[in-house]
């Protein structure tokens, strides 16, 4: 009788100690998600291009909600310069207006993200106050 009273308790033990290993397991898997940061930070860079003759009229940058215009820019290339920008902002516009002498003249804009070109579009064949727009989404769709 008692060889099987302590065979029970070395089951009961057992089972025990089975179920509290499972349970801080889960509890430690489900702490290293909640570390993980959904966010992250990447490098941005908005750039217009445009050959020679270009005049740039209107150049607008938006990051999230915050949004950049600027008018009357002088040169044939303009870059914001590089900057920190957190994944949460989610959307990344550039948008520019200018006028093109003649058709052999191109309007190239260009969004730069952890320094690889993520978005661009080219105006080309056209002449005269040309618009164009890209934009950018760090979500996952």
């Amino acid at each position: 009788m008692k060889q099987f009273y302590k065979s029970k308790s070395l089951f009961r033990l057992s089972f025990l100690f089975i179920v509290l290993f499972s349970v801080v397991s889960v509890a430690h898997s489900c702490k290293d998600d909640d570390d993980e940061d959904e966010f992250k930070d990447h490098i941005v860079k908005f750039e217009v291009k445009g050959t020679t003759g270009v005049e740039f009229k209107t150049i607008v940058t938006q990051v999230g909600t915050s949004q950049n215009q600027l008018f009357d820019q002088p040169g044939i290339s303009w870059n914001s310069g590089e900057m920190f920008v957190n994944s949460s902002q989610s959307q990344l516009n550039l948008a520019a207006n200018a006028l093109l002498p003649d058709a052999n003249a191109k309007l190239i804009l260009n969004i730069w993200v952890d320094g690889e070109v993520a978005e661009t579009d080219t105006i080309k064949n056209l002449s005269g106050i040309q618009s164009t727009s890209i934009a950018h989404s760090f979500l996952e769709l």
